[in-house]
């Protein structure tokens, strides 16, 4: 068997001999190592704890090079190595897989079996494998893999992908609106039985169109894509760094077609079009595991579905990272560091409340520390945790698993969100017998906190008992780096934060022009603008007399709290966001 590099195999015996071998033999059967040479590195492996992979040895010694390495783990898991160049690979077959979905997987389609409904791609890693779940998953066909060498993968995604651009939107739309099978659909949507919904969900153009939205929706950083039907039109639309953002909407017809993919895809019931469903798409995108929820809701003209993109790469969990000023960090820390009671993150819905929970929970999660959540829903993974998923339809609810974890030994408990006076009373006893618990709430700020608490009728004592502290916070966009401008602030901006000319002396304030980098909007990214209120003796006795919030702001204010308006200057003052947002999104009392 020939190398892309000229070099070649000595022997390769079939796949089906080698699949599930150890990796030590299948290069003896090779002729690439000796027996010797193989016991030699496995004591190597050994004396270093077993903590690293033979075929690692192997090529830090120089006996196996990386291209063989990975013929030899493509025959461990049973793919066969084969070589493309001179390889002539029909057009219908190339176009099964859009240019843009092949650069961003590497992969190459060589052949195509309608009636099995099965691909055969070549990657040129096996760790890439995964990349064919995600082609399942996306195509809906079944995937066969081939190992090629780098170079001629490469080389063959250039010659086959070179003369067309990458697949667009626009040419998408227009090659639906010209597919005659589709047209058929126009004005039936609620004439469409099951056998044609299935039809329609294996729709080629359908599928291209909605791999390419995704794709470039992970691409820009959305944080979520908007399917919206109305009577007269369909629209897609981004949210990006939390503003939405318009596509180019395609033909009103092909609105079941993407649902019913999507439903497809999400493991949803696709003949279910009068219910609202919830389902997960798993992926893996140049190497980064993406998770998509997805959310199904009957409207009055078709079903809205909204996906939102949890990309863990995108996402840090790093207290240091999250926007807090330095003082602040060192106040959140003292806070998520106690041994028992209760810290609440409070602040509107999409506002970074979930991350900033799970910064706090990443600290602390160590090998002598049990850590376990309830969330509604799970975003993220998170390794060493106990991660529980509310299902309210079959009556487990935070309230009812929240009884169940203190019978597990939980050192940190997490409740995804205080809703009702059982959870906020079952909270509050977990913290008195010695647990800290973390939870949510959706107020303003950090002193709105106690009001809504006590509007659910939770009694004073159990809150001076148990709160350590509330962290309000808010999600700004960031100045894009590649068009940040100075520039003076007029009158009226100075006006809608309450400055003067005097406050504003030796400072520096800037915005972003737009460039390529942001879409020409003049942001990129988010970062959070915090509060954190600190519990006292004197803030435990104001509640305990049940003073108003305003009174426990000053008090608040009085014992050290930075309210989330000075916090949102001193990131304008960092250069970090402009003066706009945090007008937007902070507010003065009084």
């Amino acid at each position: 068997m020939a190398m892309g590099n000229g070099k070649a195999i000595e022997k390769l015996p079939p796949v089906e001999q080698l699949r599930g071998r150890p990796i030590g033999r299948i290069l003896m059967k090779m002729g690439l190592l000796s027996r010797d040479k193989v016991h030699e590195c496995l004591e190597i492996q050994k004396k270093r704890g077993g903590g690293i992979r033979l075929g690692q040895i192997l090529m830090e010694l120089g006996l196996v090079d990386e291209p063989r390495l990975q013929i030899a783990l493509a025959a461990q898991r049973g793919i066969e190595y084969i070589g493309i160049d001179g390889l002539d690979i029909p057009a219908d077959v190339i176009e099964k897989v859009p240019a843009q979905m092949a650069k961003t997987f590497h992969i190459l389609p060589i052949a195509h079996n309608k009636d099995k409904k099965e691909l055969t791609v070549v990657l040129d890693n096996v760790d890439n494998f995964r990349a064919t779940d995600d082609l399942r998953t996306l195509m809906g066909f079944a995937i066969v893999a081939k190992m090629t060498d780098r170079g001629s993968l490469e080389a063959a995604i250039g010659k086959y992908y070179e003369t067309k651009q990458d697949d667009n939107i626009t040419e998408l739309i227009d090659e639906i609106q010209s597919d005659s099978f589709l047209q058929e659909f126009e004005g039936r949507s609620a004439s469409i039985d099951l056998d044609e919904l299935k039809e329609l969900s294996e729709s080629n153009p359908v599928k291209k169109l909605l791999n390419l939205v995704l794709l470039q929706a992970i691409r820009d950083k959305a944080a979520d894509i908007h399917f919206e039907p109305f009577e007269n039109e369909y629209k897609m639309r981004y949210r990006i760094d939390g503003v939405l953002y318009e596509m180019i909407p395609p033909p009103k017809y092909i609105a079941a077609a993407l649902s019913s993919r999507i439903k497809v895809m999400a493991s949803l019931d696709i003949a279910e079009r009068r219910l609202p469903q919830d389902g997960r798409i798993s992926l893996t995108v140049q190497g980064n595991p993406v998770d998509l929820r997805v959310s199904v809701l009957p409207t009055m003209f078709g079903e809205s579905v909204v996906l939102r993109i949890l990309d863990r790469s995108q996402v840090s969990f790093d207290i240091n990272k999250l926007g807090l000023q330095p003082e602040d960090v060192k106040t959140f820390r003292q806070l998520i560091d106690k041994p028992n009671g209760i810290v609440i993150v409070t602040g509107p819905t999409g506002c970074g409340k979930t991350t900033t929970l799970y910064a706090a929970l990443n600290e602390l999660n160590t090998i002598d520390t049990k850590i376990i959540t309830t969330e509604d829903p799970v975003e993220y993974d998170m390794d060493g945790m106990i991660q529980c998923q509310m299902k309210p339809d079959i009556g487990l609810t935070f309230a009812r698993c929240l009884r169940a974890i203190l019978r597990q030994d939980p050192d940190i408990i997490l409740v995804g969100e205080i809703r009702d006076l059982e959870t906020a009373e079952i909270a509050a006893q977990s913290s008195l017998t010695g647990h800290l618990v973390f939870t949510t709430l959706h107020t303003n700020d950090a002193p709105s906190s106690i009001a809504r608490l006590l509007d659910l009728g939770v009694e004073p004592f159990l809150l001076t008992a148990t709160i350590e502290g509330i962290v309000a916070q808010r999600l700004v966009r960031k100045i894009c780096t590649g068009c940040k401008t100075a520039f003076e602030p007029s009158e009226a901006q100075l006006k809608d934060l309450r400055l003067t000319e005097d406050d504003i002396k030796g400072k520096k304030f800037y915005y972003g022009r737009g460039c390529s980098r942001c879409n020409g909007t003049g942001y990129k990214g988010r970062l959070g603008v915090f509060e954190i209120m600190v519990f006292n003796e004197e803030i435990r006795e104001l509640i305990m007399n049940r003073a108003s919030t305003n009174v426990l702001r000053m008090a608040s204010l009085k014992a050290g709290m930075r309210p989330l308006r000075e916090n949102g200057l001193a990131a304008i003052y960092d250069g970090l966001t402009t003066v706009d947002e945090i007008a937007r999104e902070t507010m003065i009392e009084g």
